[in-house]
């Protein structure tokens, strides 16, 4: 298994089909919908492409899937129309006034091809027959679209420590995705393509995967700040943090056993982040408090204490005040495009080069200059011979 088996000169496309299908799991979720809402939207010319990394020159002749091009799907446990999603993030501010109903045929569409996901409560159904019923989801909707392929994106809840019994949901969904012969993006701090039992599929597939937990705020500031401490040898004494969350993340991440379960998932690349810049990890902890009222905005602030020249005492504060989905979508946009790229390409394994956009992402720098900089190297790879 080998990120780059591809040679310089990426092969000429022949493909049977044309557009490439993106199959969210979690597809009702607030990510999924306004990466759905804002693709639209900027396929038709309504807004600039702010915080898509893969609209930027760099990517130009990476022959990356046009925007107009990508066909949406997915699995869902909820029963809320997309649309109806879509008009709740534009009440609280998360989509812009009016954008529902002038992409309200995009995310309608989008809404019928959602399928029921699973494991649902008293669903009789073993491990086996959910991963068959999830890929003949992936690909009915592939075929039947005509798609050239389909990348499979885990944009659902973090889900708890997985249990010795069974697999966990993110890894029947990320089995299905194998067995679909779809490239596979884990946008999620849970287990997905990273169970051992999947470690043989996942060989045998020869399809790209990247992930795991998308980087969009405390931990991309921290890929930033780390480093800057290293290279100028000041010594970081402790760094906490704390995470003011609301909507469903808010109450998933704080309090129960299960939630503190999830919450260290959600931490582990939070942490990786300080040791592989800092050399050590540091003493402090990263709080999660559940603030409903805050809904869809998320607030995360960090105490860095460190010594200077002499031992001197110093202190940085920082305040991150943002929303997640909007955030979240334009790298799941860019994830997607990447990835489908990739498998037309012929990259099979892992994706190392994908890291900057990763919490804890597979076998790269922490640093997000660095990892930026093999981001661009791989866009390079990409381009198709002339």
């Amino acid at each position: 298994m080998s990120e780059h088996a591809e040679t310089p000169g990426i092969p000429a496309r022949a493909e049977s089909g044309s557009g490439t299908g993106v199959w969210f799991i979690g597809a009702r979720g607030c990510v999924a919908t306004t990466a759905v809402a804002g693709c639209a939207a900027l396929a038709a010319g309504l807004y600039g492409p702010t915080g898509l990394v893969t609209e930027s020159p760099a990517f130009a002749a990476a022959s990356l899937p046009a925007l107009s091009g990508l066909v949406f799907g997915g699995h869902d446990t909820v029963d809320w129309p997309l649309p109806k999603r879509a008009e709740a993030l534009a009440e609280q501010g998360v989509l812009p006034h009016g954008l529902v109903r002038a992409v309200h045929g995009e995310l309608a569409a989008a809404e019928e091809e959602i399928r029921t996901g699973g494991p649902m409560a008293g669903d009789p159904r073993g491990d086996e027959e959910l991963i068959t019923a999830f890929a003949a989801d992936i690909e009915d909707f592939t075929r039947r679209g005509g798609l050239a392929r389909t990348v499979v994106v885990n944009a659902a809840s973090t889900e708890p420590a997985p249990g010795a019994d069974r697999l966990p949901a993110s890894s029947l969904y990320a089995a299905a995705a194998l067995r679909a012969g779809c490239a596979y993006v884990n946008f999620t701090p849970s287990t997905g393509i990273h169970h051992p039992a999947l470690a043989e599929a996942a060989a045998a597939a020869g399809v790209p995967y990247a992930g795991r937990g998308g980087k969009t705020g405390q931990t991309l500031l921290r890929a930033v700040l780390a480093p800057m401490f290293r290279q100028r040898a000041l010594n970081v004494r402790a760094w906490s943090g704390t995470n003011l969350l609301g909507g469903g993340d808010g109450a998933a991440l704080a309090g129960s056993t299960a939630a503190a379960a999830k919450n260290a998932a959600k931490n582990t690349g939070k942490n990786r982040v300080l040791e592989d810049n800092l050399g050590a990890l540091p003493e402090g902890e990263v709080h999660i408090d559940d603030v409903p009222v805050l809904g869809e905005w998320k607030t995360a602030w960090d105490h860095v204490a460190f010594e200077g020249f002499l031992g001197s005492r110093m202190i940085l504060q920082t305040i991150w005040q943002g929303c997640d989905s909007a955030l979240a979508a334009p790298v799941v946009l860019d994830l997607a495009r990447l990835a489908a790229r990739a498998h037309e390409a012929g990259i099979t394994g892992p994706l190392p080069a994908l890291g900057f956009y990763f919490n804890d992402p597979d076998g790269t720098s922490a640093a997000l200059a660095e990892q930026y900089d093999e981001l661009l190297a791989f866009a390079a790879t990409l381009r198709e011979p002339r």
